[in-house]
């Protein structure tokens, strides 16, 4: 629904600022389509003609995923739910090693375009299919919903119709992502990934200094429960804890970084396997300064409204609108800077849709059209630029289902590991286990998929309860309430926890199954864990019952010692030590090459005819 306040204080500049982050990024798609020469063959256009560098390839990395979800959704998570988020920089860690040594090494070294070449090479043709088939589901599903988000803040921030928002999304980022290939969507998402740096030092700024320091922030994130970093509950059905962000984040995100099409394509379109790894490891820092900003973004919200939350006084109609509430109270003054937010979010919105839509176009390239027709190079590229526009608008269509999601970021996650986490056990199983055969890759991947989907859906019919998601304390008392404000308000607090629910909730909950309270209430974070250890185990036992012992695979298809970093600089570190050994070797180097010029010192017979003949010539 439009804003009309909100509309009334979006300015002219505000417009400007915005619309000039669209030009640019449609400029760039431009520019690689027609001014560098365009692109010779579907190589050129699905992964840059492999000739891209380290930095532009991480800062793209970074922006794939990090999208307006994490603009909008995680200073929310942190504002209800507390900082313990911040644990996921611990995760990326893990997420970069796991990936860049396990992962990457096979795929570059396989020339591969889709991830799910790599399956047929190691499996079978139908474990290909499958495999691609569920990453265009799952990537429509959050692409789905990472345009609705931008929409939203447009919506609440700018008084912007809605759809017309979602609209405007798909057809900007389809435009540059169709004319340019993945090269301009990697610059396209190097350029949005400083934008989306810029809105959130916009909000920290003003923040501190409407604040009185940073100081003073913490101080009241510390009074007000938000700094619950170091929670080591075990109990798998707390929302977050030390252990749920921990496990796992970490098979989330290497769900994410170390096999998703998205991903994988940028990786082998560098110019070298150095480059590759070094795209990880520098995308690591980037993904820090985000993951920082937004949570240090939340604290913010939470220091301005710790005595009036916007959502319980109806303030905003969502908790999703409260990053966008809190920018036109604290930043209307400056003409311009909403705008900057906005073309944030924007950002981080157009960066991802723009990759998936790249991605998706690949895989139904490389994996459902070139093996069944023959096409020329014109051909493929021309096919797939028209599935880029057809990917396009059927993102757009897909954020009609995220309208009837929850929070974003859960949500956002939820759809990430249900369906990646199978498929990440999948190509564990193929990389770890050289006994693993395709009855035992497919049984896995269906009973996984199987485990995942029901433990999401029941998550979705009966929502946790309080005592396991443990939401803090949201204050209205510092508002300026009338009566029936008021009376719209009410919430009960459960006597032991610091949540809110209404009194018809209670009721509902006391008819939940067993199961509800139980297998359905695992935290959403350990969705992706359960799939890819389910496919591992079921995987692994029907290869060996199936004579997976007696399986001949190709070289190269498996993990090996040489792909290795830590072996390479074993190895390296040995030849030093060996040449070292060498250069000091008194007793045997220079004993040899002293007997050699010194004749008194030589082991052996010498011609002194000869020898004095030859000084008598010199």
């Amino acid at each position: 629904m439009e804003n009309p306040a909100a509309a009334a204080s979006f300015t002219l500049l505000d417009y400007v600022v915005f619309v000039f982050m669209l030009v640019i990024s449609a400029g760039i798609g431009v520019y690689y389509a027609f001014i560098q020469g365009g692109q010779h063959s579907s190589r050129d256009y699905l992964v840059g003609g492999r000739s891209l560098t380290a930095v532009p390839v991480a800062l793209s990395l970074t922006a794939s995923f990090l999208s307006a979800i994490t603009v909008l959704g995680t200073p929310v998570e942190v504002y209800l739910y507390g900082a313990s988020f911040i644990l996921t920089c611990l995760t990326f860690v893990l997420m970069v090693g796991i990936s860049s040594e396990l992962f990457l090494p096979i795929f570059y070294r396989l020339g591969i375009t889709s991830t799910y070449e790599y399956l047929e090479m190691r499996f079978d043709k139908a474990i290909r299919l499958f495999g691609t088939v569920l990453f265009i589901i799952q990537t429509l599903l959050y692409t789905g919903l990472v345009i609705y988000a931008p929409a939203l803040a447009l919506n609440q921030v700018s008084g912007i119709h809605l759809w017309g928002a979602v609209i405007s999304t798909g057809v900007v980022c389809t435009f540059y992502c169709t004319l340019g290939g993945l090269k301009a969507v990697v610059w396209t998402d190097a350029f949005q990934v400083v934008i989306m740096v810029a809105g959130f030092l916009a909000v920290i700024i003003q923040s501190v200094l409407l604040q009185g320091g940073v100081s003073i922030i913490i101080s009241d994130s510390a009074q007000g429960g938000r700094l619950n970093i170091w929670d080591f509950d075990p109990n798998p059905l707390r929302r977050h804890t030390f252990w749920t962000v921990i496990i796992g984040g970490a098979f989330l995100w290497t769900s994410a970084y170390g096999i998703n099409q998205t991903q994988v394509q940028r990786y082998v379109s560098c110019k070298s396997l150095f480059h590759a790894k070094m795209s990880l490891y520098v995308n690591l820092v980037s993904l820090w300064t985000i993951n920082l900003c937004s949570i240090f973004c939340g604290l913010c919200l939470y220091s301005v409204y710790k005595n009036c939350d916007p959502w319980t006084a109806k303030r905003v109609n969502t908790q999703d609108q409260l990053m966008p509430y809190l920018v036109l109270d604290i930043l209307r003054a400056y003409p311009g800077i909403p705008g900057l937010f906005v073309a944030a979010v924007y950002s981080g919105t157009l960066s991802t849709v723009s990759s998936s839509v790249n991605a998706l176009a690949a895989v139904t390239v490389t994996d459902l059209i070139r093996p069944y027709f023959s096409f020329s190079e014109q051909q493929l590229i021309w096919t797939s630029k028209g599935l880029s526009i057809f990917y396009g608008a059927l993102c757009i269509g897909m954020a009609g289902l995220a309208s009837l999601m929850g929070g974003l970021l859960q949500a956002a996650i939820s759809i990430f590991g249900t369906i990646g986490g199978p498929v990440l056990g999948l190509f564990v199983l193929g990389i770890l286990f050289p006994c693993a055969n395709s009855k035992g890759g497919l049984a896995g991947l269906v009973s996984g998929l199987a485990i995942s989907l029901w433990v999401c859906i029941g998550a979705q019919v009966y929502h946790p309860l309080p005592a396991n998601t443990r939401p803090l304390t949201l204050k209205t008392h510092g508002c300026n309430f009338t009566i029936a404000e008021a009376a719209l308000t009410n919430w009960t607090r459960y006597p032991t926890q610091a949540s809110y629910i209404t009194s018809a909730q209670q009721n509902k909950a006391l008819d939940r199954p067993w199961l509800a309270d139980n297998w359905y209430s695992l935290s959403y974070l350990y969705f992706c864990p359960v799939g890819t250890l389910v496919v591992i185990a079921v995987g692994l036992a029907v290869s060996l019952l199936s004579g997976g012992r007696t399986l001949k695979l190709q070289p190269g298809l498996t993990v090996v010692k040489e792909d290795l970093t830590c072996y390479k600089l074993y190895k390296t570190l040995k030849q030093k030590a060996t040449r070292n050994a060498d250069k000091f070797d008194l007793v045997g180097k220079y004993e040899k090459k002293s007997g050699n010029t010194n004749i008194a010192f030589c082991d052996v017979e010498l011609d002194i005819t000869k020898y004095q003949s030859r000084r008598t010539l010199t």
